[in-house]
């Protein structure tokens, strides 16, 4: 079976997570990922704890089908093997500020002299212009800016910090594959490649779907936990029960808002799914009691079978064992040359003719330099010669 990006090559001098997680969608379907990495240090997500064997267990899923080639893009020898690799690349994907490729004589305006075709992606913090275009951030920072951090969290309380890192991921990864592979089509038609600016911020304000139009329209802010989807509704919240864990609610829809109130004896609230504010308030707190008496087991025993859109808040370990998680091979037991058999994340996506694949584990730093060198024309008297140079 021949995957869908088999062929393609893509340069990769992203580190940690927005970056790698872009270029690990595309390496599952079959692009050939090279990490250029500095012979030093490399991405840092190798060494970040918890280890799973010698390298961090983030990185272990990652870079999963990447190949590893370590050059110093300082020396102006680094700068010229990187030439020749961009001249058989069809994409390059980094992250630096802002500038920081020009400076090395390596930016998009001078690696598209030498191949027009190349796909060049930057993924930064906000953008490559504009006035915070060399503001330094991390995922927090971006949320902050976009607005989502300040509508995160109860009513009553501060901003929460989302558990998982929507503008790395969110804002910048899933944005950067897909302005990626619009770009690969549009050179299927015209030829040409094209410069891909990715900036975090823009991608979680994109993902403001559920307030931002309603501000824009109405004029009125938003408050923290009195959103629709945020705390406003009694049927759209989370319950703590006897044992204390949680059920989450999602009824918003008459159908299964009335099947829950049913299932939790309160048929009196059926035609208040829409009251106003202080009226849910008012159930919620009267819902949170009724929940509160009973522990999990309980309510999953009651709207088993059920479209009440009511489920559990699982943990990690409930996530993994969870049969729909099985079933989809989210989950999936990989052999591993190094660590035997480890558990990974499995494929997101679902091709029904040519799904993604696990071909090669992560690779070691700076792993498949030679092996790269000699498939763009240099001989091995020159690699060592190089290796004694730290060239790479």
């Amino acid at each position: 079976m021949t995957l869908p990006l088999s062929g393609y090559r893509i340069l990769d001098l992203t580190r940690l997570l927005p970056g790698p997680f872009c270029t690990w969608l595309l390496a599952d379907f079959g692009a050939d990922v090279i990490k250029v990495e500095d012979p030093q240090l490399g991405d840092y997500a190798r060494w970040a704890p918890p280890l799973q064997g010698k390298l961090g267990a983030m990185f272990v899923t990652l870079n999963r089908n990447k190949r590893s080639i370590t050059l110093n893009l300082k020396t102006e020898q680094g700068k010229e093997i990187f030439r020749r690799l961009v001249q058989q690349a069809d994409v390059l994907v980094e992250s630096f500020r802002p500038g920081v490729m020009d400076r090395l004589g390596l930016g998009y305006e001078q690696l598209r002299e030498l191949n027009p075709r190349l796909v060049y992606c930057a993924i930064t913090g906000y953008g490559q212009d504009g006035p915070f275009a060399q503001v330094a951030g991390h995922d927090i920072n971006y949320i902050s800016y976009a607005g989502m951090l300040g509508l995160q969290g109860d009513q009553d309380g501060p901003p929460t910090i989302p558990s998982v890192q929507v503008a790395d991921v969110g804002g910048g990864a899933l944005m950067a594959a897909v302005g990626i592979l619009l770009a690969l089509l549009v050179r299927e038609r015209t030829g040409k490649g094209q410069m891909v600016d990715i900036s975090m911020t823009d991608g979680v304000i994109a993902w403001l779907q559920a307030s931002l139009p309603a501000f824009l329209a109405t004029g009125q802010l938003p408050q923290r936990g009195m959103l629709n989807l945020t705390g406003e509704k009694a049927c759209y919240t989370v319950y703590e029960t006897a044992d204390g864990r949680y059920l989450s609610v999602g009824a918003l829809e008459p159908k299964f808002w009335e099947v829950f109130c049913r299932g939790i004896g309160r048929d009196d609230f059926v035609p208040r799914l829409n009251a106003p504010l202080a009226e849910q308030q008012a159930m919620k707190r009267e819902i949170a009691a009724i929940i509160r008496s009973q522990p999990l087991s309980h309510w999953l025993a009651v709207f088993e079978g059920q479209d009440a859109c009511v489920a559990p808040v699982l943990n990690l370990d409930e996530v993994i064992h969870h049969p729909q998680v099985q079933h989809r091979q989210m989950i999936m037991d990989v052999e591993h040359p190094l660590l035997g058999t480890i558990r990974q994340i499995g494929f997101p996506i679902k091709l029904s003719e040519t799904g993604a694949q696990i071909r090669m584990p992560e690779p070691l730093l700076g792993e498949h330099t030679e092996e790269i060198l000699k498939e763009i024309g240099y001989d091995e008297a020159t690699i060592q010669k190089w290796k004694q140079e730290n060239v790479i």
